[in-house]
């Protein structure tokens, strides 16, 4: 069942850039975060934002990403920069550390870094 939201994925050239957006809902007091699936591979880990404000990155999307959440903290946002053909994936949303991943999921958004 989803319960997060995602929402501003599509198709960039190489260099663009896109901003995600995640409706949290009832689950803005946790800790969140993104992760990427790309076709054939493994789900991995993008970025995270901690409820306490701690924020992690990716080394593949460091410096590129910024992961932020609006005032009412209830939306959490990945800005993209400078992006790669490699970062072409689904990219998901998840809300409230579950182990080393998240217990709620959004649908996910599509990405596409082409030229």
């Amino acid at each position: 069942q989803v319960q997060l939201v995602e929402s501003g994925g599509g198709s960039v050239q190489p260099g663009g850039f896109l901003k995600l957006s995640c409706a949290l809902s009832r689950y803005y007091l946790c800790s969140t975060g993104w992760y990427r699936q790309a076709p054939g591979k493994e789900r991995e880990f993008v970025s995270s934002l901690a409820s306490d404000g701690t924020t992690k990155y990716a080394e593949a999307v460091k410096g590129r990403f910024t992961i932020s959440r609006d005032n009412d903290k209830i939306t959490l946002f990945l800005q993209m920069n400078n992006l790669k053909n490699e970062d072409t994936a689904v990219y998901y949303c998840g809300a409230c550390t579950s182990g080393t991943s998240f217990k709620y999921w959004g649908q996910g958004t599509q990405v596409t870094v082409s030229s």
